[in-house]
């Protein structure tokens, strides 16, 4: 099994108080993170962020790799993701990652591109993790 961790660290109560976040790898290493980063539109990381770059990053692999099995090569996968949060009860809950996908796949047709890229939308790893609606717009450049 592979294991991967991320850290956070919080001080004080929700809206003054200052976190940081950490990748075991240290890509992201004490990345401060707040209640104004992730409900007023200030600079800086979030959650949420953290999670659409988890999906396209994931998204992007898995559709690689299904591309793959058919001899087909990307020169170039570019992904998005926007995660959708929105309140639910007494808090918030993520209520949708929308995938936004170009590539550039050398002697792919569309429907077998549609096909794969639906597949890995599907199966990627990420988007099993999600608990909320998964929607795409996918382009073959």
């Amino acid at each position: 099994m592979i294991e991967k961790a991320g850290s956070a660290k919080w001080m004080g109560d929700l809206k003054s108080g200052k976190g940081t976040v950490s990748t075991e790898s240290t890509a992201l290493k004490d990345q401060p993170y707040g209640f104004n980063t992730r409900f007023e539109g200030q600079p800086g990381t979030n959650p949420e962020e953290l999670i659409g770059a988890a999906h396209a990053s994931c998204f992007s692999m898995a559709l690689s790799m299904i591309l793959g099995e058919s001899d087909l090569v990307p020169d170039e996968i570019s992904t998005t993701a926007k995660i959708y949060m929105d309140k639910e009860g007494d808090g918030f809950a993520v209520k949708k990652s929308h995938l936004t996908v170009a590539a550039k796949v050398p002697g792919a047709s569309e429907e077998d591109f549609m096909k794969a890229a639906e597949t890995a939308k599907a199966n990627c790893p990420i988007s099993k993790l999600l608990d909320c609606e998964i929607t795409m717009s996918a382009a073959l450049a």
